[in-house]
């Protein structure tokens, strides 16, 4: 009897649906448009046992639909499809007439604290929205493969402008969660803010995927020649050149910008900081002549670019700079005017001048430096004003910067490195000056250290003159950097400034020289540490004599040296 009854009710359920497609042509087909506020729609199939997921496929993909064939299941209306030769039901809600409507989203939040852009190309910046803020949708561009929409036209109150894709989802509750809270929160909330630079736990972890570009090639281990800013390296091309080619040598930074020398007229200057451009020479063509000697002779080549130290930005912006509160002038730290790292018309202009760099010369990573805050301010903090328009931290800052600079300069097909001074590696600590290591590293495709031996003091990681023990030093600096990358989701290349100069006479006047036994040692610690995507010379004179007498060092492939030794280690396991 149970059965009887089963069939009659399947064969009701039948005749309702034929009923449903038979009015006026049930053949009829239109070509429709998956639509929906989630990058995927499912398209499902109808069984005796009710509704089955079949599919997801990525909205925006055009499909056959019968619009003459609608049902209702479970109070949901579902229209006849066939998708790769199947006949499949999909949600009348996730079907449009034109490819214009198949973003349904009125409103998205922000997962990950995102830069608001005026306009997408020229990278100036709107406003700012912090983790879990509601967004109104007020449009969008193209969609990814994946069905995400690469950038949203939105509204946060009174700002309008334009957030990328990849920070936002479609629930508050999913814009409040943190990346794997159960594993990565307790490390970063052990993280003390022993200095005022912020909690390491304000930062965000998701990952940030690494682009490889593959007209733009990175070598697996830069081993690099630093050049300053000055006419006379740049016009001296042909010698590094030269030099580099007896060696290992396959990379090139070239100042773009450090603090009171500006290397060329660059627009970004002219723009944002007519002092920079009045005080930069001429030099355009003998940027162009050079990195284009540089890749001609298969060099990868890096621009340098000082962010937050910038005595002539101050000078023409000085409503952005970090001012005294007794009197609202500019602040002056260590014989310089600092730009505040809160305010985004800085952040501006950096980056702007980074991509003038990359489209007029061909740069292939753009490096900064100062990407921080003044160091040694602990005693007069109460004294300064940062102008802290979005009541970040300094940590979160820095990472949010970072962010922003990757974000612009990747759509030029280049690569961002971010210095950042050695005490950045020590555990158990933010930085006063709002470097922390693991925020940065997740973001940038490159860290820089800075672990000059003669900046550690006597009796640092146990020994008595680090200056003096240049293998010592590095590998026990590298051992905790690897500990900070460890706790990185997407940990950046380690590649590090090395010290190329000699033993600063206020250190030790009996310090050693960095000859190139040296600066060997140096470099053989990074490599014992497994440290192994190269280094940069730091001389600031660029001084080709002192690189020449260091020459055997660079001769040397580290990379392949620590490779033969991995191999031999697995092989006496």
């Amino acid at each position: 009897m149970k059965h009887n009854l089963y069939s009659v009710v399947l064969m009701a359920v039948s005749l309702l649906f034929v009923a449903a497609c038979s009015s006026p042509d049930p053949e009829a087909t239109e070509q429709r448009y998956l639509a929906s506020v989630e990058p995927m729609v499912t398209l499902y199939t109808f069984a005796e046992e009710g509704v089955t997921p079949h599919a997801e496929v990525v909205r925006a993909t055009q499909i056959t639909a019968y619009p003459n064939c609608v049902e209702q299941r479970d109070g949901v209306e579902y229209m006849k499809v066939v998708y790769q030769g199947v006949t499949c039901y999909v949600p009348t809600d996730n079907l449009a007439v034109s490819a214009d409507d198949v973003v349904r989203e009125k409103e998205v939040w922000v997962r990950t604290p995102t830069t608001i852009l005026r306009d997408v190309e020229s990278s100036k910046i709107a406003g700012f929205a912090d983790k879990g803020a509601k967004l109104v949708v007020l449009g969008y561009d193209a969609l990814a493969e994946s069905g995400r929409v690469a950038t949203y036209h939105v509204r946060l109150g009174d700002v309008e402008g334009y957030v990328y894709g990849r920070y936002v989802v479609a629930t508050e509750a999913a814009a409040l969660l943190r990346y794997k809270a159960e594993e990565y929160d307790p490390i970063h909330s052990a993280v003390k803010d022993s200095f005022g630079g912020g909690e390491a736990i304000g930062c965000d972890f998701y990952p940030v995927e690494k682009p490889k570009f593959e007209d733009n090639p990175m070598p697996e281990a830069c081993y690099s020649l630093y050049i300053n800013a000055g006419g006379n390296a740049l016009k001296n091309i042909e010698s590094y050149i030269s030099l580099a080619k007896q060696s290992k040598i396959n990379t090139f930074v070239i100042d773009i910008k450090d603090n009171q020398t500006p290397g060329f007229k660059a627009s970004a200057m002219e723009e944002y900081s007519p002092t920079n451009y009045r005080r930069a020479p001429n030099n355009e063509e003998l940027y162009r002549n050079a990195v284009k000697r540089l890749h001609e002779e298969g060099f990868y080549v890096v621009g340098r670019i000082t962010c937050f130290k910038d005595s002539y930005f101050v000078q023409d912006n000085p409503q952005c700079a970090i001012t005294e509160r007794a009197t609202s002038e500019p602040f002056k730290h260590n014989k310089a005017y600092w730009p505040s790292g809160f305010d985004r018309r800085v952040w501006e202009f950096n980056v702007a001048l980074a991509k003038e760099a990359v489209e007029k010369f061909g740069f292939n990573e753009i490096n900064f430096d100062y990407v921080r805050f003044p160091d040694r301010m602990t005693r007069v903090e109460e004294l300064v004003d940062y102008h802290n328009r979005y009541g970040e931290s300094k940590v979160q800052a820095i990472q949010r910067f970072v962010r922003y600079a990757t974000d612009e300069i990747h759509k030029l097909g280049a690569y961002v490195s971010i210095d950042v001074f050695g005490e950045s590696a020590n555990p158990g600590y933010t930085t006063a000056y709002g470097q922390y290591w693991a925020a940065i590293s997740n973001v940038a495709d490159v860290i820089c250290g800075m672990p000059y031996p003669d900046h550690f003091s006597a009796g640092y990681y146990g020994i008595s003159k680090p200056w003096n023990s240049p293998f010592e030093i590095m590998y026990q600096w590298g051992r905790r950097v690897q500990s900070r990358q460890a706790v990185t989701p997407t940990p950046a290349v380690v590649r590090t400034w090395i010290q190329a100069y000699n033993v600063m006479r206020h250190v030790d006047p009996n310090g050693i020289a960095y000859d190139a036994e040296n600066v060997e040692k140096e470099i053989r610690g990074l490599y014992a540490a497994d440290l192994t995507g190269g280094y940069i010379t730091w001389l600031a004179s660029s001084n080709l004599e002192k690189y020449k007498q260091q020459l055997d060092a660079y001769k040397k492939d580290y990379l392949a040296d620590w490779k033969r030794g991995a191999v031999a280690a697995e092989q006496e396991r």
